[in-house]
């Protein structure tokens, strides 16, 4: 016998061997494969999970930091780009006061709600 017929012979008998086992045992044939797609599949879902969770916790990140710049910005401002004036009540009136006249003034009559629809 050569050794291609001893490996072809061997190879028929860890077959059959194979074949009675999962006709002896239905679990070898079905609930293996089946608990074994279960438990690879449940760990791959956890792993796409995960890295999903991972990018939006990095996007959140990237968001709470532009958040915090734009506050830091609003909070201390550019070098000299808002210098607010000094607002006083007296110069406001002051102001007011010369775009109104007080003393010229027309009286307009007020025409009241129900006066125009008398039947």
């Amino acid at each position: 016998m050569t050794t291609l017929e001893r490996e072809a012979a061997a190879t028929q008998k860890a077959t059959s061997s194979f074949k009675r086992w999962g006709r002896k045992t239905p679990f070898v044939r079905y609930g293996l494969p089946m608990i074994s797609l279960t438990v690879l599949g449940s760990i791959g879902l956890a792993h796409l999970l995960q890295g999903s969770k991972d990018i939006a916790k990095l996007k959140d990140d990237q968001e709470w930091q532009i958040i915090e710049t734009r506050k830091a910005l609003t909070r201390t401002g550019p070098v000299d780009a808002y210098k607010p004036k000094n607002i006083s009540l007296e110069n406001e009136l002051k102001a007011l006061q010369q775009k109104v006249d007080i003393n010229n003034y027309e009286y307009k009559k007020i025409p009241k709600p129900n006066e125009g629809k008398r039947d």
